[in-house]
């Protein structure tokens, strides 16, 4: 089969099997004498497997990690259970965070008179310093209370959500 099939069934783009190849998820596929790739039925079924595991949010190292121990055939089923329990309670966090974004945007619009007025407290609050940017002005304002997200650098927020 190749790559556009493989990608059609397994539900993985031509890219990122590229990629997967590329990073050694997947062994490099075996080449024709013209230079195109093929994948046998193992190869598919090692596709449509990262494709569930990216589809429940796994992390192309976790999806590694998973690999090597369905692969192994004489592991034991603990650790495989901790990593889904570990992901579970990063997701469970990943949706109290979001859930805390939600309520604070539904705050500051429900505070919006979203009229023709210039004062709006959505740019308000987006315009106050942040707890990274203005250390300083923490210590003089004793009452300041850190809005949800901004605490976090955003190289940290990328990589987390990974």
């Amino acid at each position: 089969m190749n790559i556009g099939q493989a990608a059609k069934f397994s539900g993985v783009s031509a890219k990122m099997i590229r990629y997967y190849e590329q990073i050694g998820l997947i062994p490099q596929a075996i080449r024709s004498d013209a230079g195109y790739r093929h994948y046998s039925s193992p190869d598919l079924h090692t596709l449509r497997y990262i494709r569930r595991a990216r589809d429940l949010g796994f992390s192309v190292e976790q999806i590694s990690e998973l690999l090597v121990l369905w692969r192994d055939r004489d592991r034991a089923s603990a650790h495989v259970k901790a990593m889904a329990l570990s992901h579970v309670a990063a997701l469970k966090a990943k949706i109290a965070e979001l859930q805390a974004m939600a309520q604070t945007l539904e705050h500051l619009a429900d505070n919006c008179h979203g009229d023709a007025r210039t004062d709006c407290p959505i740019i308000a609050d987006l315009a106050a310093p942040t707890a990274a940017a203005a250390p300083a002005q923490r210590s003089q304002a004793p009452h300041w209370t850190p809005r949800f997200g901004v605490d976090i650098a955003a190289s940290s927020r990328h990589r987390a959500s990974r």
